[in-house]
């Protein structure tokens, strides 16, 4: 095989805020595997708050490059055992070239890579649109300005309730709450109640990971579904979360790819746990992983391609009525562009 790689700083639309923090632009790392004249193509985005940068990115795939390029490829699965043995401190590279393995693998095989574990093409779930943090008035006219059938609303502020309530007053779309662990238990019980009286779906992460006792007595008490995301990051977290949250947020770059994403749902599954397939603001050349395995999933957040001002692929179309259709092409389905265009 033969691998290159380059960084971006994609900015995004508006300003993205979350509780954790604000950023402007999405450092990310492309990757790109070539393989019996099959050329795939992988994402990690880097992100800050795991201490993952483009730096650490580029150091360790420069380090090992010679022997990624030679593994000999057969199929994704061995590749991704590999890696994992390779590069076992960091999931965030080993997402970005198990991901390319399999594009290969599609390429290979003529097949989109959904073909491989959903032969027959159900509808895929609607994925939803993120309001970040900001100002109530901003966040109600990036609502405004995107009209779409389901919301996904970033809170962890004094001003919660009152935010969903100025948006409420805007649209009938469904929201997903996502406080990204910043509540305290006695905060999220108050809040819960609250929402659960404004059209909200679920709630995403309301308390530190580490939160397991109030998690306990959240799901006890109440009224909405809860779903972990900074609970759930590796495949050794899901039976962790079973009898603590009703799903789980599945990040491909955080479980190091789609390899190990397939047997987290499948675990889920025998878990009687719901599954959502989870953005980390990928361009279209992640999202399109993540599109491709929302057919073994109930929901859906492959919204980054949106929020981006300039993306680095083609081969996503995002309907209006929220679904994402990638285009019928071998693997993820994508044309790379090198250099980011705007959207």
């Amino acid at each position: 095989m033969r691998l290159w790689y380059r960084t971006y700083e994609l900015p995004f639309r508006d300003p993205f805020t979350i509780s954790k923090g604000t950023k402007t632009h999405q450092p990310t790392l492309i990757v790109a595997l070539e393989h019996l004249g099959h050329v795939g193509f992988g994402e990690s985005p880097a992100i800050s708050y795991y201490d993952v940068n483009l730096e650490k990115l580029r150091g360790d795939l420069e380090r090992k490059k010679l022997f990624v390029e030679k593994f000999a490829f057969t199929e994704p699965e061995r590749y991704w055992h590999y890696l994992h043995h390779l590069y076992p401190a960091n999931p965030f590279l080993v997402c970005a070239l198990d991901m390319a393995g399999w594009d290969v693998f599609g390429k290979m095989k003529r097949k989109p890579l959904s073909a491989f574990w959903m032969p027959e093409q159900p509808l895929a779930p609607v994925c939803n649109y993120t309001i970040g943090i900001d100002s109530i008035d901003k966040m109600v006219g990036k609502l405004k300005a995107k009209p779409w059938p389901v919301y996904k609303i970033k809170l962890g502020t004094t001003e919660d309730i009152e935010i969903v309530k100025a948006l409420r007053a805007h649209t009938e779309a469904p929201f997903r709450i996502d406080a990204n662990a910043a509540w305290t238990t006695e905060e999220a019980l108050k809040k819960i109640e609250a929402l659960s009286k404004l059209h909200v779906e679920f709630i995403e992460q309301p308390l530190a990971k580490d939160n397991q006792e109030g998690m306990r007595r959240l799901m006890a008490e109440s009224p909405l579904p809860l779903f972990a995301d900074e609970s759930c990051v590796l495949e050794q977290d899901v039976e962790k979360c079973a009898g603590l949250f009703h799903g789980i947020n599945i990040k491909l770059t955080k479980c190091s790819g789609i390899t190990p994403a397939l047997r987290m749902i499948r675990k889920a599954r025998e878990l009687g746990l719901k599954v959502m397939i989870g953005s980390m603001n990928e361009s279209t050349v992640g999202s399109a992983a993540i599109v491709h395995l929302s057919v073994l999933a109930d929901y859906i957040d492959a919204d980054g391609p949106l929020l981006l001002a300039q993306d680095l692929a083609n081969g996503l179309e995002y309907k209006p009525d929220g679904r994402v259709q990638p285009a019928d092409m071998p693997g993820l389905g994508i044309a790379f562009q090198p250099e980011p265009f705007d959207r």
